[in-house]
This record gives C-alpha cells, structure tokens and sequence, in this order.
C-alpha cells in the first residue's frame, strides 16, 4: 500500500522536533509537515478544554494539508486530548506520553523520577499508567519554567542551570536509577542533565517509541511513501528564530497565524 500524503506531527512549541528528528531518522522518505503552536506555549499549565480546543485547531490545519496521520508530539496535549481527537476525526493519530513502564520494570532500586509538564501529570491516563506500577516508588517533578526558556532560546542560561538543580536533587537523594522525560520539549535539555545526575542513572524519553508506533501505523493501516524527495516543511505562529536555531538553520520555517 502507498501514500505519499504527508505525516502532520504537532507541539506546543518546539519541543516535539525532538519526535520529528526521530521518525525522520527511521522514516526519512516521508514527507512531514511541523506545526509549532509557540504563541500558545506552555499548554502544560492550561485548562483540560483549553487544551482540547487548541489540539483540534492543530489537527485541523494538519488535515487541511491533507496529512495521512497525526502525530500528538506534545505529551499534555496526548494526555488530555487525544481521546477526542480519535472520536472527532477520521485519521489515525499516535500520542506521545511518559515512558513510565521501561523504567519502572528496570528500575534496580524501585524508584524513578518523573519531569513533566502539570498538564501531563494532573492527566487521568497519566494516573492510569502510574497507577499500573504501584510497587515502584514515583518521584514527580513539574518542570515550571523549563518550557519557556527553551522556547525564548535559553537551554544553556545560568536560569535553567538553576531550575535543573532545583528539580534535579531531591529526585538524587531519593536514590532514582531512572529519569523519565515527560514532555517532548526536555531531550533538548539531556546534555545538562547528564552534568548534574550521576552515571548510573538512566535518562529516558519517548522519541525511538513514537517512531516506532508510526512506522507500524503506516506498514497496517496507512501506507508508506513511495516519492525519492520528501523535504520537510516546518510551520510556526511564533519566533521562528528559535525554531530555525533548534533545526540548525537546515530547514525552511514558514511562520504563520493560525
């Protein structure tokens, strides 16, 4: 089966390139289209129907350019939206949440921590998943600030040093053997991470499994691409410097209101 319609993949920002980089490494014929919804960033601290209203805004530029599948790069907006999304419309759509479950079956010493967004882990399928692993101890921490910095440029500001630490410490002294990124925005920020953590404690986000998900997706239900060029397109409705800068300038950003 081919199609060579696009894969729409949306975020609250430019966190979710961090999912896109993924499926582009192991589906590089793919054609893509980014939606960076930057303007309306973070929505980790926004109302459930805040974030249903924004998520089917997003789905529906997507579909309007005629994108195959959606993919939810944003792990707050998956959480509270998706279920809606798959009942409104008719395209298969993948989601994006906490890899709770490899950690907490490898976890060594019963306890692993937990950063994310409190849209994410205010969620009730994010209280379903945890509640799967009742034996293992949960460290959660909201990463309050860590979002906008990272969408004003800053990863390596003395700001975010400090916030890291702050997050960081307690979860060490609670003896975590692993740290689950919660929101898609964080790999961004592993290189800092793995200053302040020590070595043996094991950093995991979801970018491998959604790829994953999305190759499967495409190989049963949807088709793969069959075109030899399929250059991505990234859109945003806000700093698209910034979007530019975290894409290492190799790819056109178009921003846009929507």
């Amino acid at each position: 089966m081919d199609n060579n319609r696009p894969i729409g993949i949306f975020d609250s920002g430019i966190g979710g390139t961090s999912i896109w980089t993924a499926i582009n490494q192991l589906l590089p014929n793919e054609k893509t289209i980014y939606l960076a919804d930057s303007k309306n960033a973070p929505y980790g601290q926004k109302s459930k129907a805040e974030i249903v209203s924004l998520s089917k805004k997003n789905t529906e530029f997507l579909l309007d350019m005629d994108c195959k599948l959606i993919v939810v790069a944003c792990n707050t907006a998956t959480t509270n939206a998706i279920q809606e999304l798959r009942g409104k419309y008719n395209v298969p759509f993948i989601g994006i949440e906490p890899a709770i479950k490899p950690a907490a079956t490898n976890s060594k010493t019963q306890t692993i921590g937990i950063l994310a967004t409190q849209g994410t882990l205010n969620s009730a399928l994010f209280h379903k998943t945890t509640e799967k692993f009742q034996q293992t101890k949960i460290i959660e921490q909201v990463g309050h600030g860590l979002v906008q910095l990272i969408e004003n440029g800053k990863i390596n500001s003395s700001e975010m040093k400090q916030l890291l630490h702050s997050y960081l410490t307690p979860m060490i002294e609670a003896n975590i053997d692993y740290l689950v990124l919660g929101c898609s925005h964080y790999p961004y920020l592993i290189p800092q991470i793995k200053n302040i953590l020590p070595s043996h404690i094991h950093i995991i986000d979801s970018g491998e499994a959604v790829a994953k998900q999305t190759q499967n997706i495409l190989k049963e239900k949807v088709g793969f691409s069959i075109a030899k060029e399929n250059k991505p397109v990234f859109y945003t409705n806000s700093n698209p410097k910034v979007l530019s800068e975290i894409l290492k300038n190799k790819y056109t950003v178009i921003e846009k209101d929507f």
